[in-house]
Order: C-alpha cells, then sequence, then structure tokens
C-alpha cells in the first residue's frame, strides 16, 4: 500500500511539473532597453595616470563639473532568432577634453544566430567600420547565483572576453535567445545585466516588452568600410600604437 501510494504521488508530480513546463510562457520576440552605465571618474583617472602629469588638473577640474556617473540607453530588438542592438543617441556628450571609448556607444550590432554572423556598424573616430565575422566566443562558466532582472529571474555566468578581460553577465532562459546588449552573447538564454568591473561600465535592462517583430525591422547596418574583425584590430592599431600606455585600455573600448 505504502509503495502504490508512494508511486502515485510520485507520478502526479511529475505531471504537475510537465504540466507547468508546458503552460510556462516563453519569450521569443520582443524589445529590451538597456542603460549603460559609466564610472567617468574611474575612466578618466586612468587616462590621467596614463598620461603627462600636467593632465591631472584636467582631472581634477573634471571631478569639480561632471557628474561621476554617466548612463546611455540602447534598444535591443529581436526574434527569429536574431537579433539588433542600437544605441540610443545622448541628449548630452561627454566633457570633450576626457572622452573615452569606454565611455560611449559606438555600435550597432546585428546577430543571426542561426548562421553565427555577426555584422557590427562601429565609429572610430570620424571614420565607420562595417565589420562582418562570427558570433564573438566568450568563455563562460555559469553559476548558481540568480537575481531578478526586469521582472527576469536571471543566472549568473562569469566570462573571459578578448582573452583577458573579465565579465559578469545575468541571462534568463525565459527569453531563449542567445544574445545580449552590445556583442555580448552565446548563454543559453538573452542576457539582461553585465558588469566589466574592471574597465568600470555596466549594462542593465530597464524594460523587456514582448511583441512580434517585424522582420524588416531587423536587418544588418550597410554603412562603412567592409572589414574582419582582425582588418578592424590592424586600423585601430595604426591609430593608437602612438598613444602609450594608454593606448591598451583605450583598445578594451573601441574592441569591446
Amino acid at each position: 500500500m505504502k509503495h502504490t501510494l508512494l508511486f502515485f504521488t510520485c507520478l502526479f508530480i511529475l505531471n504537475a511539473d510537465a504540466a507547468f513546463a508546458q503552460n510556462k510562457h516563453f519569450t521569443t520576440s520582443g524589445t529590451i532597453e538597456y542603460e549603460r552605465t559609466a564610472n567617468m571618474f574611474a575612466l578618466v583617472k586612468k587616462k590621467v595616470t596614463k598620461s603627462t602629469p600636467d593632465a591631472k588638473y584636467y582631472y581634477d577640474e573634471y571631478i569639480k563639473r561632471e557628474p561621476q556617473f554617466r548612463k546611455l540607453k540602447s534598444i535591443l530588438i529581436f526574434g527569429n532568432n536574431t537579433s539588433l542592438f542600437t544605441p540610443v543617441k545622448p541628449e548630452e556628450s561627454v566633457w570633450y577634453n576626457y572622452d573615452s571609448p569606454m565611455a560611449n556607444q559606438l555600435n550597432i550590432i546585428y546577430n543571426d544566430f542561426n548562421n553565427g554572423i555577426s555584422i557590427i556598424q562601429k565609429e572610430f573616430f570620424e571614420r565607420t567600420f562595417l565589420v562582418t565575422d562570427s558570433i564573438r566566443k566568450i568563455k563562460w562558466k555559469i553559476t548558481d547565483e540568480t537575481r531578478v532582472i526586469a521582472g527576469y529571474t536571471c543566472r549568473r555566468a562569469n566570462g573571459l572576453v578578448l582573452d583577458s578581460v573579465y565579465v559578469v553577465a545575468f541571462y534568463t532562459g525565459e527569453i531563449p535567445v542567445s544574445g545580449g546588449p552590445e556583442s555580448f552573447a552565446g548563454l543559453p538564454g538573452m542576457i539582461l545585466g553585465v558588469a566589466v568591473p574592471h574597465e568600470n561600465v555596466t549594462w542593465f535592462a530597464t524594460k523587456v516588452t514582448d511583441s512580434t517583430i517585424d522582420s524588416k525591422t531587423l536587418t544588418p547596418p550597410k554603412q562603412g568600410k567592409p572589414v574582419n574583425n582582425q582588418g578592424l584590430y590592424d586600423d585601430i592599431m595604426k591609430v593608437i600604437k602612438s598613444w602609450g600606455d594608454y593606448a591598451i585600455v583605450a583598445l578594451k573600448g573601441y574592441l569591446l
């Protein structure tokens, strides 16, 4: 009798779990609004320490006049296992003397997850590049830590990008698209939060809208000099190789 009762109890639990899974809604298309936050005091200080001693004066002036955090907005639309990330033009620009690639949004990014292709329209000084290559590979390690972002339960993953840049991401399996803000991708669900602690910048979703996206709006950017990742790297290095120690800091900002 006890074995029979246990059998039917287990059967009931399994059926309940299956019914829950069948009824659970997954968002496969829609719009995500992100807010990007850069710690300008930290970014400016890096540039000062890699520059001349006289630059400290400008850093002191900056922290007197400017807010510590610069917030920028962006929009990601997704559907049919593709995504398009587009920055929202800021109302104000960073004080010119301390503009930084890590403080700005330089990319329009189209990802085709079915074919593993990424097309990026990237601004670099007064030049525009159209970078076509494979979707960036990031070495992720998924953890048990969770948090809620924009109403979705997300799991933490730690990763390395550009071989050495430490990244923390939070993704949700409730949006089964392997994308995220900028070029962050490769997890079993949409990335709603990213922190790059050593580069002093974060991205977090503020709103997710579940909706049907017209395929005509999910088209890759088309402007710029056609290059691949290596070609972009070579062109950037031609410009920044004379920047001394700050060249490495700037390179991360342009390539992230």
